[in-house]
């Protein structure tokens, strides 16, 4: 049988941006290091203060916010020689801003449980793939927590199994479309879309 078209499964679902699936592993843990550009991007449209990043990583989000001047504390439920080693879920109270990239497969619990320990007015931001606003489940936290703001990438920012970015460009880069969710507690009007980079 004679094909126009070369390629594999993977081409395919890479194609459609469906990372889970992939010939691939996922990391265990669910550790996709996120581009600093991406908190570049943040702060030209938020001001952010005393922030917790909850899921820190190798910190290359927390260093990026400090070299924006903001004061970071950095926290990881598993020890990648960066920051404190903690569960995000024992923190019961921050008074200021919560930024991070979460784990995807906990990323709602993570929204949820910021929201709970934030005060009125504190942001949440979380970096987020855009199908997350997809799903009925979903669709629920949206309606009782509408965002304050979602900011578009429309161009791709890579986020690196292992924070291997420089494998992750040889490979294709991604074909994953990515934004900021941004929640402020207490607010309740319609979520306003922006497009950033």
């Amino acid at each position: 049988m004679n094909k126009d078209w070369r390629g594999d499964r993977n081409s395919v679902f890479k194609g459609l941006g469906a990372s889970n699936h992939t010939d691939k592993e996922r990391e265990e843990n669910d550790y996709y290091a996120t581009d600093p550009i991406a908190i570049d991007l943040l702060v030209e449209n938020e001001t952010l203060n005393n922030v917790l990043e909850c899921s820190c990583g190798e910190g290359h989000l927390s260093e990026r916010m400090k070299s924006h001047n903001i004061n970071v504390r950095s926290i990881d439920l598993i020890d990648r020689g960066y920051g404190e080693v903690m569960s995000f879920f024992d923190v019961k109270e921050w008074n200021g801003d919560i930024v991070t990239n979460p784990p995807y497969k906990i990323a709602q619990e993570f929204i949820e449980h910021s929201l709970n320990i934030v005060n009125d007015g504190s942001k949440v931001c979380m970096f987020l793939k855009l199908q997350f606003l997809e799903g009925k489940k979903r669709k629920k936290l949206f309606t009782k927590y509408p965002p304050k703001t979602l900011y578009v990438s429309s161009s791709r920012i890579l986020c690196a199994k292992n924070a291997d970015f420089e494998g992750m460009k040889k490979g294709g880069g991604s074909a994953v479309a990515y934004a900021w969710y941004v929640w402020e507690k207490g607010y309740s009007g319609d979520t306003i879309i922006k497009w950033i980079n």
